[in-house]
């Protein structure tokens, strides 16, 4: 994500941690049907907004299938060096070469065809502005659409719609989710979190939150797309505890920034959901959607 002041950006570690979560949750019929959109092309270009460490590329690129490339954007250095190690890291770990043809292009050679990998800093909160759309066969994102305005989105889609590019975002949160076992201070917590997602996060007023999917969906359709949605929940189980615990400690946070009269309530369910933890007893699922807006 973005780091300029304002703006949300995530930790490394964080992002490390959800990426096998991410891969499990992601909808691959939705992914499925991107690559069908693409099958005329033959080397498809793919360009990753808010591309983290890179996440969503390595589990995207498994589905292309042939030689492809990405541009991977976002405004924060360390999160795009980060990136290119992982890539490197990972091609290693399933036997795959890797070279660098470009001080700044990673070539990974799998069987079925090398995978460009470039990256490009650019402060997001401009897009379009400032995005290499320029010879891109689709544009990418993973959770990043629910942090972002409907203003942004809308001038985004529009620019999307004048190239005729398909969009895939992936991870928008849904609006449900739930800890297990039920604790006093569920519906608070809820309740402070949902309120936080809808603050603004510095892309042009206040975020989409679980609004979304929805949100995508009716913007694009009115540039003439088709738009695939498809479910893509996190499930965490008592036995990824780690997980689930970081998850809920994040939404007692984000919840304290808003639901200030029940703060003692909130402190006293995240004591209860990490005693929940420690007991090897806490669960959760997150609501997702994969929303896919393909040019008519």
């Amino acid at each position: 994500m973005d780091n300029k002041p304002g703006v949300e950006s995530f930790d490394g570690d964080w992002l490390a941690l959800r990426e096998p979560f991410d891969a499990m949750a992601r909808n691959q019929d939705i992914a499925r049907a991107l690559m069908e959109h693409l099958d005329q092309k033959g080397r498809p270009r793919f360009l990753d907004l808010g591309a983290g460490t890179g996440s969503l590329t390595r589990w995207l690129g498994h589905f292309v299938g042939r030689a492809h490339a990405w541009v991977l954007a976002d405004a924060d250095a360390e999160l795009m060096s980060r990136a290119f190690d992982t890539l490197m890291d990972s091609a290693d770990s399933t036997g795959w070469r890797a070279t660098w043809p470009q001080r700044k292009v990673l070539l990974l050679h799998p069987p079925e065809g090398a995978w460009r990998i470039e990256g490009v800093l650019t402060n997001l909160a401009d897009a379009p502005d400032g995005l290499p759309l320029e010879n891109v066969d689709a544009v990418t994102c993973s959770a990043l659409c629910d942090l972002v305005s409907e203003a942004w989105l809308l001038r985004l889609a529009a620019e999307l719609a004048r190239r005729r590019l398909p969009f895939y975002a992936a991870l928008n949160v849904a609006g449900h989710e739930r800890f297990m076992p039920p604790c006093p201070g569920d519906a608070l917590v809820a309740r402070g979190f949902a309120r936080d997602q809808r603050r603004v996060k510095g892309f042009g007023g206040v975020a989409l939150g679980a609004a979304a999917p929805d949100a995508i969906a009716r913007i694009f359709t009115g540039h003439g797309y088709r738009v695939l949605r498809g479910a893509s929940p996190w499930i965490i189980p008592r036995q990824e505890g780690h997980m689930a615990h970081e998850l809920a400690m994040g939404h007692a946070e984000a919840a304290l920034r808003h639901e200030k009269r029940g703060a003692k309530q909130i402190w006293a369910w995240a004591d209860a959901r990490t005693s929940h933890y420690h007991a090897g007893v806490l669960s959760a699922r997150v609501a997702h959607q994969d929303v896919l807006c393909l040019p008519g």
